[in-house]
């Protein structure tokens, strides 16, 4: 029998994202097993892992916050950026006082443009950034607009710094780590990172994976699945009726009460216009998730994005 849901999991240090997707997929039997926001192996924390229907979702949980914990070390530069990397300048950073590192922090909060770091996962003419990096190719890379919410000193043990970021989608804290030793003047380096929270998604009800085993031991696993919808809490709802659940189920675009979308968020820079203004969830009239609506403002209605199937009625 197919689960439909997400796990959230606390990943290891060392474990690929790809790996811990694996893994559940060995365990769980599920086909349809996949993850959001990928996680540097040295990179603990939360991550979600999508199974059966779940997996539909993926493309939603992208855009969700997302809340780092980050050490960066002063004074050594490396060409991933971070620990794990070739060793590229080495400086001195003892100069460096935490009231310069406040102020040189104040510059990366808000809307900024951030360029990708070459051991990346982005792709450049159909390759990935971290294939040219590893066969040693080097490629100018565009940047991209980043949002950071929230960037606060949280230690300060010279020559390293723990810093708390909240930020949006395709935010590089390796990027960060980097960008703020530039801005120092004597480099930088990531030295660790932890996922603290993704979406609604915490670390501190995350499951680890010794004891995601045992739970698929002793047959208790489906107890740490969350439901599909929970990924979208975020988002307004809305109860349709039989008639527009007919609808919904076919495809048709549906007129609904709640069609207060502003025009603001599209005007934004596209790409970082989020779901939670543009999208809703919709529930039947027996409280099952239906699905994900998107609005359509030249017509004023809703058009089905995404409908789910439930396997309980």
């Amino acid at each position: 029998m197919s689960v439909d849901g997400i796990l959230n999991i606390d990943k290891p240090c060392s474990k690929t994202s790809f790996s811990v997707v694996a893994l559940v997929k060995r365990l769980s039997g599920e086909r349809r097993v996949g993850h959001a926001g990928t996680l540097d192996p040295t990179a603990t924390g939360v991550l979600p892992v999508c199974l059966g229907q779940g997996t539909r979702i993926i493309e939603f949980l992208a855009d969700a916050t997302k809340t780092y914990r980050a050490q960066i070390e002063l004074g050594v530069t490396t060409d991933t950026y971070d620990a794990s990397g070739k060793v590229t300048q080495k400086r001195d950073p003892s100069g460096v006082s935490r009231e310069q590192l406040e102020s040189a922090l104040a510059a990366f909060r808000g809307i900024t443009q951030q360029i990708p770091p070459m051991y990346s996962a982005v792709k450049h003419q159909g390759q990935r950034l971290y294939e040219l990096a590893r066969a040693g190719i080097r490629v100018e890379r565009k940047s991209r607009p980043t949002k950071i919410y929230k960037l606060e000193i949280v230690d300060w043990q010279p020559p390293v710094v723990t810093v708390e970021v909240e930020c949006g989608k395709g935010t590089y804290i390796r990027s960060l780590a980097h960008d703020l030793g530039q801005s120092l003047g004597c480099g930088a380096n990531l030295k660790s990172l932890i996922r603290l929270s993704y979406g609604p998604f915490d670390i501190k009800t995350a499951v680890s994976i010794p004891q995601l085993e045992d739970a698929f031991r002793y047959g208790y696993w489906q107890h740490f699945v969350h439901p599909i919808d929970t990924a979208l809490l975020p988002w307004r709802a809305m109860v349709v009726n039989d008639t527009t659940e007919r609808a919904i189920r076919s495809g048709a675009p549906v007129a609904l009460a709640n069609n207060n979308i502003g025009l603001t968020e599209y005007l934004e820079e596209a790409s970082l216009v989020s779901p939670i203004e543009t999208h809703c969830r919709t529930y039947t009239l027996d409280g099952h998730f239906l699905g994900v609506l998107r609005f359509d403002p030249e017509r004023g209605q809703w058009q089905p994005k995404k409908v789910f199937l439930s396997q309980n009625r």
